[in-house]
């Protein structure tokens, strides 16, 4: 028990650094490009290269996973991550920076898939929302941390990529402190057909729980991503759009476990349903109150403690609903639907802010949220009755 308790601590303080990482690119390099004169859309299209990397790498991710096991997975991912952070001060280049984002989204995707796979698979159902709502929730101290490094870029550009790098370094070393494990050995994985077939099955299971991942990965890049175009265009400093980025994240932080611990009691697409549709209502009260900082703060605030757990409610909702031996699958589609939304966030919210002048950039966001709610409700419980039964028979055929 005391080694599982170290493991799991381990592996969620290792999120929380790649959490850092990531909430500090996003703002970070879409300021450093708005002040370069880069237009909103380019500057939306450079985020979505750390999704690209996602989605290229997650086809051939459960490979290697299955044959040799969570740590290696989690050791190269780390490695990728911080040799790639610590490239980015070399050369101040639109398309190097793509280049540099893509390897870190290759990295970040290893380093998730293999702790988020690694929890989930001996994190009992009476504690599963507890264990993953503290995985989400170190991920978001980290993110919440992340933007406060911006203001950094007026001292010197190169400090907040130094940083983080060391900080990752610092992290990664205690990955092996750990013991290495292994996924369940039931299905045999031998090409990319067999994979597809795989991720089809898993899709029929969970294809609901999919979407809170899917929504959240779309909100936070476009929020990280597009918003600090917005806020500077329309009047908000620098130093403020930090503060409103970390308001959000920290509302997610201080619910993350209590949403957790709730989904266990009263299962997860109650929880789900009620987190989105009151996550709308806070962006679209933010849409009229953007002009005051004090106020935008508290509905980011409020909007964060509702919708920040979507992703880790999201992985606890597949893993109620798939099979144990197709779990690195779930959670490997669980991935990509997030770098979708990811992808889709900024470059969809640059464009939207390029055309749609004098109209609120986070109307985007709260259309985004009542369209997952209105699914979650409507198929939700359908799909979760069928997904609890036809999980307890066998899949191996």
């Amino acid at each position: 028990m005391k080694s599982e308790t170290f493991r799991f601590w381990i592996l969620i303080s290792i999120v929380a650094i790649s959490g850092f990482s990531q909430g500090m690119l996003l703002p970070l390099i879409a300021i450093i490009l708005e002040t370069e004169g880069v237009s909103s859309s380019l500057n939306g299209l450079n985020a979505t290269g750390l999704y690209i990397g996602i989605l290229l790498i997650s086809p051939f991710m459960e490979h290697p996973l299955r044959k040799y096991g969570y740590k290696p997975i989690i050791v190269l991912g780390g490695l990728l991550v911080i040799v790639s952070l610590a490239l980015f001060p070399l050369w101040t280049s639109f398309w190097f920076w793509f280049v540099l984002r893509l390897f870190i989204g290759i990295g970040d995707h290893a380093l998730h898939f293999g702790t988020q796979t690694w929890i989930t698979s001996f994190s009992p159902e009476s504690k599963r929302g507890r264990n993953i709502s503290l995985y989400g929730l170190f991920f978001g101290v980290g993110f919440a941390a992340g933007p406060l490094m911006a203001p950094l870029v007026n001292v010197n550009q190169a400090l907040p990529f130094i940083i983080s790098s060391i900080l990752c370094l610092i992290a990664w070393v205690f990955i092996f402190f750990l013991k290495n494990d292994y996924p369940e050995q039931t299905i045999e994985v031998n090409s990319i057909t067999e994979t597809m077939k795989r991720f089809s099955k898993a899709a029929k299971y969970a294809w609901v729980a999919f979407l809170p991942p899917l929504g959240y990965g779309f909100l936070e890049a476009s929020l990280n991503g597009s918003f600090p175009v917005y806020g500077m265009r329309i009047g908000i400093d620098v130093s403020s759009i930090s503060v409103l980025l970390a308001a959000f994240a920290i509302g997610g932080i201080v619910f993350q476990l209590p949403l957790g611990i709730l989904s266990d009691k009263w299962g997860r697409k109650q929880v789900l349903s009620l987190v989105l549709l009151f996550g709308f209502i806070s962006f679209t009260t933010a849409s009229f109150l953007e002009h005051s900082v004090v106020a935008l703060t508290v509905c980011l605030f409020i909007a964060g403690m509702l919708v920040g757990s979507t992703f880790s409610l999201g992985i606890s909702y597949m893993t109620d609903l798939m099979p144990r031996n197709l779990l690195p699958t779930g959670n490997l589609l669980c991935g990509i639907a997030f770098s979708i939304g990811s992808l889709a966030g900024p470059y969809i919210g640059g464009t939207f802010i390029q055309l749609f002048e004098g109209v609120s950039f986070f109307l985007i966001i709260s259309v985004m949220l009542f369209m997952i709610y209105l699914i979650t409700v409507v198929f939700g419980g359908k799909k979760a009755t069928h997904s609890s039964q036809a999980s307890k028979e066998s899949i191996s055929a």
